[in-house]
């Protein structure tokens, strides 16, 4: 459930991919996200320049939902919902 405003609910894992370039996030997002229930959520920090547009390719092409991608600290976060 949506806490403090929050427009998502929590997400279940997160993954840290800071630091990591092409195609790195994009290869430990598609290996976390299985871990992760179908319908919750995975959040991704990447700081990557190609990380947004990779990440919204695969995501598309797997069938999961980017809910949300923002700035922090240098880099992005990503709310992924897992589809089936």
């Amino acid at each position: 459930m949506p806490e403090r405003g929050d427009r998502f609910p929590r997400p279940t894992k997160s993954l840290d991919c800071l630091g990591l370039f092409c195609p790195e996030p994009v290869f430990r997002t598609r290996e976390e996200i299985s871990g992760v229930p179908i319908g919750q959520i995975l959040e991704v920090l990447a700081d990557d320049p190609a990380s947004e547009s990779d990440i919204r390719s695969w995501a598309r092409h797997a069938g999961h939902d980017i809910l949300e991608v923002e700035e922090v600290d240098g880099g992005k976060r990503f709310l992924i919902r897992r589809g089936a």
